[in-house]
């Protein structure tokens, strides 16, 4: 998808300076913000469409043709894209302003973004005067959003990656099912896990970036085709009044800390409040699948991130690359430099996923429990996964089954960068165990901001975030369904 080397002194100076002045929340002056967002307002005069006007955030992995597209890392430093991709071009059709590049952790590896070559994302929001996690990948454009720096903005979610910093910067992140949305442009993680998602602060605004993209793109080969995209529409027009409503109760684990366990539990009371019917389901695998997720992960990533050599485009190391007296490859030298820490942790965990030794023990066993991961939500939802003609039937204990799940986004709230800097990467992985499941499944998935209770509030800073993220999931395909039950929940807490 790249096809341009770009490498001047002064594109790389410009690429680090838009991303460093329009990302990060403590550097984003209103007027000179404002003075970047008219400068690149494409004018759509005569458009009829919900996003006309609008300034929309992209993340720095999808490309734009007038703005560098980095993936937040070196390698690609100064790189601009030829060509825009299919969601950018939909939102220009449909008369939204690009507005700005949004960071990222460097090629969408992270679950906090810290690890963007330009430097951290810093939160809007503080404890105790330290700054919180914005969440990752994609903690750019949620903070864009947070900070209103832009009315919605598209991220990419590979592993919860726009739900968690919705989560952790209270506002709405929307992962479609796989497919619904063009990946055409997009630089790649993990190809079987990469969903284009949208911010917003509204369900409602997630809703209208969402439609204007909902649609078939015959360059994008895993973009469902129009067959199917009628089929799931017909099996989807009317959404239920009251919902039946899925309580996994493996996501009651240990991790799960007071707020967050005290906030899921008093939604669902306002919600069985509201009408709707509460059950209990289990979902066996939800333990494993984080596992299987970083193992997955980093074995695609070691794949799509080896052409990145520094030859064709993006940094190249000064002086020889070379190095034939210790056995080095012409580019060695330029991956080593032009990729960040975690990003080669992640290709070597992936390269030896995929070795000869390994590749039973490793990547097939995670494959095997991504399938199961798949049955676990075939079992309990009530509509039939479009994608298996024999899927499994619902779990007789939830009777008919359910129609969508409600899980908190994370176990925590929102920890602080000096807690983050004392964590193992075990321990910072552990916040992605409820977002894994449905992305291995490819199920699309909505995180809402809900406030904390008043007792809670009144006890914390005035600067810290006060809402948890709490996530609702629904079968393939019923993607309306989930934005419904969203809506729903939206409702209960309007007057909070």
């Amino acid at each position: 998808m790249l096809g341009v080397r770009c490498r001047t002194d002064s594109l790389r100076s410009l690429s680090t300076a838009l991303v460093k002045r329009h990302v990060r929340f403590s550097v984003l002056p209103a007027g000179r913000a404002a003075l970047f967002h008219r400068s690149t307002a494409v004018r759509r005069d005569g458009v009829n469409s919900s996003l006309a006007g609008k300034r929309i955030a992209i993340k720095d992995n999808i490309v734009t043709a007038d703005h560098p597209t980095t993936a937040s890392s070196r390698i690609l430093e100064g790189y601009t894209s030829p060509f825009d991709a299919t969601v950018v071009k939909q939102l220009r059709a449909a008369g939204a302003v690009i507005s700005s590049k949004a960071s990222l952790d460097e090629f969408g590896m992270g679950s906090h973004a810290q690890t963007a070559y330009e430097g951290a994302v810093r939160s809007p929001f503080t404890r105790d005067g330290e700054a919180l996690s914005p969440g990752g990948s994609s903690g750019g454009s949620a903070v864009t959003v947070a900070g209103k720096s832009a009315w919605a903005a598209l991220g990419t979610d590979t592993g919860g990656s726009v739900r968690l910093p919705a989560a952790y910067c209270g506002v709405v992140g929307f992962k479609p099912s796989y497919g619904r949305l063009s990946r055409w442009g997009v630089i790649q993680y993990a190809n079987s896990l990469d969903t284009v998602g949208m911010l917003a602060n509204s369900v409602a605004d997630a809703e209208r970036v969402y439609e204007q993209l909902d649609r078939y793109d015959a360059s994008d080969p895993t973009s469902l085709p129009a067959t199917l995209r009628e089929r799931l529409t017909a099996g989807n027009t009317e959404q239920p009044q009251s919902l039946r409503i899925g309580i996994p109760h493996e996501y009651n684990i240990s991790e799960l800390t007071p707020p967050v366990r005290d906030t899921w539990i008093s939604t669902l009371s306002a919600l069985q409040k509201a009408g709707h019917t509460l059950i209990p389901v289990s979902l066996p695998t939800t333990r494993q699948a984080l596992s299987a997720y970083y193992v997955l992960a980093p074995a695609e990533a070691s794949s799509n991130l080896a052409k990145y050599d520094g030859i064709r485009y993006g940094c190249r190391t000064s002086g020889s690359d070379a190095s034939p007296a210790e056995g080095l490859l012409l580019y060695a030298k330029t991956r080593g430099e032009g990729f960040g820490e975690e990003a080669r942790r992640r290709i070597l965990l992936g390269a030896y996923a995929l070795s000869s030794e390994a590749i039973d023990n490793y990547f097939i066993q995670a494959q095997r429990v991504r399938r199961l991961v798949q049955r676990d939500f075939d079992r309990v939802f009530s509509v039939q996964n479009p994608l298996i003609e024999s899927a499994a039937t619902p779990d007789s204990k939830a009777k008919a089954g359910v129609d969508v799940l409600i899980t908190p986004t994370a176990p925590t709230l929102p920890p602080t960068i000096a807690e983050l800097k004392r964590q193992t990467s075990v321990e910072s992985h552990m916040l992605d165990v409820f977002t894994v499941p449905a992305s291995l499944a490819g199920l699309p998935a909505i995180s809402v901001p809900v406030p904390l209770s008043r007792a809670l509030r009144e006890g914390m800073d005035e600067q810290d975030v006060r809402s948890v993220g709490i996530q609702i999931l629904g079968q393939f395909g019923t993607d309306r369904l989930v934005l419904h039950a969203a809506k729903v929940l939206e409702v209960i807490y309007a007057s909070d």
